[in-house]
C-alpha cells in the first residue's frame, strides 16, 4: 500500500511511519525541510517538500496514495505566539481533506485529542461526548475547530475519514513536556506536581498501532479513542519512584492554589516573559483537570489493546536514564 503522512518528523507521525515501512508500506511523507528529515529518506521514506498550509504542495505526493494519515499538527501550551495555532490544526487540516476529497483518496485518518472533551471532571466519556468550550488552552480550541467545524461535517458529506482521539502520549524520545517533566524528575529538578490532575496515558507505539487500526479497520464516518490507562499524575509519579528509586517529588500542589496562580499570572504574563510553565495557560491546564476517556469501542471494533501503564512507564523511565547516564538501582 501507498501512504501519504503528514507530520512524520514528529513523535506519532515519526513512529506511525516506521511501524508502516516495517510492515513493507510506501510511505510519502510531507516535510516542510527535507535537511530535517533524513533519518526518514535512509529509512525508505519518499520525502516530500511542502508544507499544510498551503494546499497545492500536496496535490503531487497525495496523488495515488491508498490512505492518508494526517498528524501533523501545531501542540504548544503556555507560549505567547500562538499566532501558528489556527493556520496549522483548522486551516492545515482543512487543506489536507479538501486534497484528500478532491483527489478521491479511499480513506484517510485523522488525528484529533482527548484535549476537544477538555476537563471531563473526573468521568470517563465515550466518542459520543460532546464539550462546547469554554476552552483550557488554545491547543484545544483549535484542536476542537478542527474536529467538530471541519473534520465531522467532511465525514458527514460522505468523506471517507477515521478520525484518532489518542490520550496524553509518553515514550522513550518525547521531547514534548511530558518528557522534559519525566526527565527534570530524573534530575532532581522537578520541583513539584499537581494534586488530582489525572490523565489517560497512551504508550507512543500503543498510539501508532491504533491509528494503523484505523486505517486497516476502522469505519469511515467514526471516531475512535485509543487512549491508554487512566492515571493521575500523582500516581504516575509515585509508580516512577517504585521502578527508578528515584525520590518524587514531595510538593504536591492543589487545584485551588494553581488557580489562584493562574489568575495571578495572566495580570502579569503579558508584561513579563514567564516559563511556560508558569503561564496564565500552563497552570490552567494542569490546575485539577482531567482528560479522561473510555477506549472500548477502539477494543471491540479494532482489536486494539494497550500495555499495562507500568511496563510502558518502566521502558520510558529506563530509556531516559540510560540517556542521562544514570544508573538503576532497583
Amino acid at each position: 500500500m501507498r501512504y501519504f503522512v503528514t507530520g512524520a518528523t514528529g513523535f506519532v507521525g515519526g513512529r506511525v511511519t516506521q511501524h508502516l515501512v516495517e510492515a513493507g508500506h510506501k510511505v510519502v511523507a510531507l516535510v516542510r525541510s527535507p535537511q530535517k528529515a533524513t533519518h526518514l529518506a535512509d529509512a525508505g521514506v519518499i520525502i516530500a517538500q511542502g508544507d499544510i498550509t498551503d494546499k497545492e504542495t500536496m496535490r503531487l505526493p497525495m496523488s495515488g496514495a491508498d490512505g492518508v494519515f494526517h498528524m501533523a499538527g501545531w501542540y504548544r501550551v503556555g507560549v505567547r505566539d500562538k499566532g501558528s495555532a489556527t493556520g496549522i490544526n483548522v486551516d492545515g487540516t482543512r487543506n489536507v481533506l479538501e486534497m484528500m476529497k478532491e483527489l478521491g483518496i479511499k480513506k484517510g485518518v485523522y488525528t484529533s485529542s482527548l484535549a476537544v472533551f477538555s476537563d471531563t471532571g473526573g468521568n470517563l466519556v465515550e466518542e459520543t461526548y460532546r464539550y462546547d468550550g469554554p476552552h483550557l488552552s488554545e491547543y484545544d480550541r483549535t484542536k476542537w475547530a478542527a474536529h467538530y467545524e471541519i473534520a465531522e461535517p467532511m465525514m458527514d458529506d460522505g468523506l471517507p475519514l477515521v478520525i484518532v482521539l489518542p490520550g496524553l502520549i509518553y515514550g522513550p524520545g518525547d521531547t514534548s513536556s511530558v518528557g522534559e517533566s519525566f526527565r527534570k524528575y530524573l534530575q532532581g529538578k522537578l520541583p513539584s506536581i499537581p494534586k488530582e490532575t489525572a490523565f489517560c496515558w497512551t504508550h507512543i507505539d500503543d498510539a501508532a498501532r491504533g491509528h494503523i487500526l484505523c486505517m486497516e479497520k476502522g469505519s469511515p464516518g467514526e471516531s475512535y479513542i485509543i487512549a491508554g490507562s487512566p492515571r493521575s499524575v500523582e500516581e504516575v509519579f509515585t509508580l516512577a519512584e517504585t521502578i527508578t528509586g528515584v525520590k518524587a517529588p514531595r510538593f504536591r500542589v492543589s487545584p485551588r492554589v494553581l488557580k489562584l496562580l493562574s489568575k495571578v499570572m495572566g495580570m502579569i504574563d503579558g508584561i513579563i516573559p514567564l516559563p511556560k510553565e508558569y503561564t496564565a495557560e500552563g497552570l490552567r491546564v494542569i490546575a485539577g483537570v482531567t482528560y479522561l476517556a473510555r477506549n472500548e469501542k477502539a477494543q471491540q471494533e479494532l482489536g486494539y489493546d494497550v500495555r499495562p501503564l507500568e511496563e510502558g512507564l518502566r521502558e520510558t523511565l529506563l530509556h531516559e536514564m540510560n540517556q542521562l547516564g544514570m544508573t538503576h538501582t532497583v
